[in-house]
């Protein structure tokens, strides 16, 4: 790695690592380069600032620290990054879930009152400080998991003022947990109705994603493009207002079934395209090269019980491919990021490798980040001291947590950060 001679004194110098894996080098990684890690034995690591000052191997590590830290032979690797959560929500779908699992359709649920539209009712009865009580447990569960950074995305409110009020609650969340938050304004559902439809989309252009930019309240615009969503040309007009207003883009599309909404999103070079359930063979050639990134949700399919990514044909045709949890009420109720690429392994085809870079590099690419996500001199010291010495018992075990520390920003994740409390 980089030649430390001459550098300053280290705040910390952390030693005992039996091997530290990273993803390395600028950009998302495509196809077969995302399987490609950098792996050190018997490494140590320099920190000074909050940033990777050094890494290399241990035995010719030059650096002087204020202090050493070792950590007795444990694998580390990159802190984890969620791309794609909806974490804060008030309500739940329990009665969903029942109705469901004993033979209702998704239109029976939403007829008698459920799905999306209980959780829209029970948001918008909420208030600021409910929303974040609510939260934070939520975004708890995802560090202790090995999210360091955490894209929170709106949506849930089918009006200005709503969808500002939870916006508002992802800003506060951001100074209340150690994790880096990236907000996303969501546009979710229109109205049925065309008149209100109309209104709908001028509220959201010309009223809406305006105040968002001009509060600094989301870092992104997304939508969500399906036959009972938006379709391709309302979607390229709400994502040009929005690029206009110096916002990235991002698309929810290919979830149910293949409308044009990816063809869109590569054509204006989004940021990212979420779902991918229903992307077809002709469609996985389309990322190869793209600086778009192709982010599959598992935890959709595991949930719901429909056709899971095409992930390896994905990576096989040259995408760079992302992971997110998709943490909701409703079709993803999934807390852990790390559980999130175990899963890619399961139901996407991803090798181990790829599962690491999906959800470090590229999952970073996918926000917009270029400093997240490696672990390379001069990025933030967000990283993983696992429990095994070995780095893919990460991805290995079910149902138990493989991560010994949380580092955010180089300093660890103590046990008092999961009891975080704020003032009402």
């Amino acid at each position: 790695m980089d030649d430390p001679a001459n550098q300053p004194q280290a705040d910390l110098l952390l030693t005992g690592i039996s091997e530290l894996v990273t993803p390395t080098g600028p950009g998302p990684l495509h196809g077969p380069a995302m399987s490609s890690l950098t792996q050190i034995p018997n490494a140590a690591i320099a920190v000074k600032d909050g940033h990777f000052q050094w890494i290399g191997k241990q035995a010719d590590c030059p650096i002087q620290a204020k202090r050493t830290l070792d950590l007795g032979n444990h694998a580390v690797v990159p802190g984890l990054i969620d791309p794609h959560t909806h974490a804060v929500w008030a309500g739940d779908r329990l009665a969903d879930f029942e109705a469901r699992t004993s033979g209702k359709t998704y239109e029976q649920i939403l007829a008698a009152g459920g799905g999306i539209r209980s959780t829209i009712r029970a948001t918008a009865a909420a208030s600021h400080e409910e929303l974040i009580a609510l939260a934070i447990p939520r975004l708890n569960a995802l560090i202790a998991s090995g999210a360091t950074t955490i894209e929170i995305k709106s949506g849930y409110g089918f009006t200005p003022a709503a969808e500002l009020r939870q916006l508002e609650a992802i800003q506060s969340l951001a100074a209340l947990t150690p994790a880096h938050i990236r907000p996303t304004h969501r546009v979710h559902n229109p109205p049925s109705n065309v008149a209100d439809r109309a209104d709908y989309l001028s509220q959201i252009q010309q009223e809406l994603i305006p105040e968002v930019a001009r509060r600094k309240l989301a870092t992104a615009v997304d939508i969500f493009v399906e036959k009972e969503a938006f379709q391709p040309a309302e979607a390229e007009s709400i994502l040009n207002t929005a690029l206009t207003h110096d916002l990235a883009i991002k698309m929810h599309s290919e979830q149910f079934h293949a409308i044009g909404g990816l063809e869109l999103a590569l054509r204006l070079m989004a940021l990212s395209v979420d779902h991918l359930e229903a992307c077809t063979p002709a469609q996985h050639v389309l990322f190869a090269g793209a600086n778009t990134i192709a982010t599959i949700l598992p935890g959709v399919s595991l949930h719901l019980g429909i056709p899971c990514a095409p992930g390896r044909s994905l990576i096989d045709n040259g995408a760079a491919v992302a992971v997110g949890t998709d943490l909701n009420p409703g079709s993803s109720p999934l807390f852990s990021t790390s559980a999130a690429l175990a899963l890619s392994i399961r139901l996407n085809g991803l090798t181990a490798a790829e599962a690491l870079t999906a959800g470090t590099a590229n999952a970073a690419a996918a926000l917009g980040l270029p400093d997240a996500g490696r672990i390379e001199p001069g990025q933030p010291a967000d990283f993983l001291v696992l429990s095994s010495s070995d780095w893919r018992d990460l991805l290995y075990p079910l149902g138990i947590n493989s991560i010994r520390q949380v580092w955010i920003s180089g300093n660890p994740w103590t046990p008092s950060d999961q009891q975080l409390e704020h003032e009402a």
